[in-house]
This record gives structure tokens, sequence and C-alpha cells, in this order.
């Protein structure tokens, strides 16, 4: 966050929008698929195994947050992640994860240890 802490209230809102966004499960599953490069729909909703209605319906949230990039080719609809800074910023939270989690296991590990 920018070293201003009187962030107008907009702006605070669209940082919100744009995490939000990032909340879903499908939604990081298919911007993992993205990051080799562009696939159509038909690709996705094969790789997540669920309805294309579904994987659409991802696609257009994503799409309308600015995070996705969309071209036609005929009648099928090809997508691609507008901003790969996106693939730093997960795997900075998942990192962050992994440590917490491997901490929590040596907690453990140790407790059990000394039971």
């Amino acid at each position: 966050m920018p070293d201003d802490h009187q962030m107008p209230p907009e702006v605070l809102q669209q940082v919100a929008s744009y995490f939000s966004v990032l909340g879903e499960p499908m939604r990081l599953r298919i911007l993992s698929l993205l990051q080799d490069g562009e696939r159509c729909v038909q690709d996705l909703v094969q790789a997540t195994d669920t309805s294309q209605a579904n994987v659409s319906k991802h696609l257009k949230v994503m799409l309308q947050a600015g995070i996705l990039q969309r071209r036609s080719e005929g009648t099928s609809a090809y997508y691609r992640v507008s901003d790969e800074l996106i693939y730093d910023l997960c795997n900075l939270v998942c990192n962050r994860l992994a440590e917490r989690i491997e901490e929590q296991a040596k907690k453990f590990r140790n407790a059990s240890l000394t039971s």
C-alpha cells in the first residue's frame, strides 16, 4: 500500500474489489492454467472439469476486472492474462502461506516429541 495512509475510499473500494476477484478458487485455478499462455474456453472447461457456463462466468468477472484479455477467432474465444504481475502477487501469498504451514508443522512436531 502507498505511504499515504489516507487513501480515498473509492481507491480502497477498487483494491477490495480486485482482491475479491482473486478470492475464488476456480478463478485462481484458471489463472494458473493461463500462466503458460492463452487458451480457449473449451480447453479451460476440459482442464477444470466443470461446465462451460461456470468457466465463462469466472472468465467474465476476471475480464471485467481487467485481469484477463479476450480475443475471438472464428467461433472460439481465447483468454490470456493482461498483467503478468498477478503471478508475482499470487506467488508472494503462496510463499507466505507455505512458510506459515511449515512453522506450524515444526511446532506440532516439537510438541509431539515432548509429549
